[in-house]
């Protein structure tokens, strides 16, 4: 009987699946070696701060925050939900590529931002000797790192609702359904005016968020991908 039985992640593609099994398994260990894991290696610093490693663009993908497990877990149900459809219509390879330059676009674009920032603060796009006042201003943008595959995963979502903008979907605790192009349409604004506003305590990078779907957008629009025939 159990040869029967049909896993319930087997029609998850390729390259979703293993994003999904990275993901876990990098969180699995920020956990249990927590006491010996040293974030600042892995999470992506402004490119002008002392903490900046190359390889940080992309191991900040894989990390997330232990402090709050629904940091993971929206970003994985995420990619469950929306990656698999996606990657069968890009293709496993494109796909990847996809995913990838929406999370270095996130991160570039959260630089440009942060370059602007420190500018409108020092005069300067980094920083020269500076008073103590100021450094404390700064300090948040050369000392604060970005973790987490929001970036990337707002490339999907973005993807998803220009191939698929009349898929209509559920939200809690919304009672009705909406269509994919008015939710992700949704997303972006609440991101701009959250980055904009960029409220007391808010430690989420908004504009890295920003920066995978606009990243996300030029792609689709260079590869010139539209919604299957069958979609129709």
């Amino acid at each position: 009987m159990s040869q029967y039985r049909q896993s319930p992640f087997a029609n998850i593609p390729p390259v979703v699946k293993n994003l999904l099994i990275i993901n876990i398994i990098c969180y699995i260990a920020q956990w249990a070696f927590s006491k010996h894991f040293n974030l600042d290696v892995f999470a992506a610093y402004f490119f002008d701060s002392p903490n900046f490693k190359p390889w940080q663009v992309i191991t900040y993908m894989f990390m997330h925050s232990l402090d709050s497990p629904m940091h993971l877990i929206g970003n994985m149900f995420a990619l469950f939900i929306f990656g698999p459809t996606l990657e069968y219509t890009m293709g496993s390879k494109r796909f990847f590529n996809y995913y990838f330059i929406c999370g270095l676009g996130a991160v570039l674009i959260q630089n440009i931002v942060q370059c602007f920032e420190i500018y409108n603060i020092t005069g300067h796009l980094t920083a020269s000797p500076l008073e103590q006042e100021t450094i404390e201003k700064i300090a948040q943008i050369y000392y604060g790192g970005v973790i987490g595959a929001s970036g990337a995963i707002f490339g999907l979502l973005l993807a998803f609702g220009m191939l698929f903008p009349n898929v209509e979907m559920f939200i809690i605790p919304i009672p009705f359904p909406i269509k994919a192009k008015y939710l992700v349409t949704g997303y972006i604004v609440m991101e701009l005016f959250l980055g904009y506003e960029q409220f007391a305590g808010d430690s989420v990078a908004h504009f890295a968020h920003i920066g995978g779907a606009l990243v996300g957008f030029i792609i689709i629009k260079i590869w010139g991908l539209k919604s299957p025939p069958q979609y129709y």
